[in-house]
């Protein structure tokens, strides 16, 4: 199943708090596009929150794979889980075509 993470800040945590943990997070993000796991990472234009596209059996799994990135575990950031569905609109156009 894909799902749609989405970063949202959490009260009270500036840039500051979370410089010591960058490194260790992009080699975590690596780590999870190596495996598969993590698809696709974008940053959003109209702020600085990351935009996640994971591929995983549920958002339970994919809450539980966000909880080892370094900034989840510190407390620092959390994430918006969006499961989603294949588009079925298409079918109307081609179910009576034969």
């Amino acid at each position: 199943m894909k799902i749609l993470a989405l970063e949202h800040p959490v009260p009270n945590v500036s840039d500051e708090e979370s410089r010591p943990y960058l490194k260790e997070e992009a080699s975590c993000v690596w780590d999870l596009l190596q495996q598969g796991v993590l698809r696709e990472i974008y940053f959003r234009t109209d702020r600085r929150r990351a935009v996640l596209v994971l591929e995983c059996e549920n958002g339970d799994e994919a809450q539980q794979i966000l909880a080892t990135l370094p900034l989840v575990r510190e407390g620092l950031i959390i994430f918006e889980i969006v499961p989603l569905v294949a588009y079925p609109g298409f079918s109307r156009l081609f179910a009576h075509a034969f």
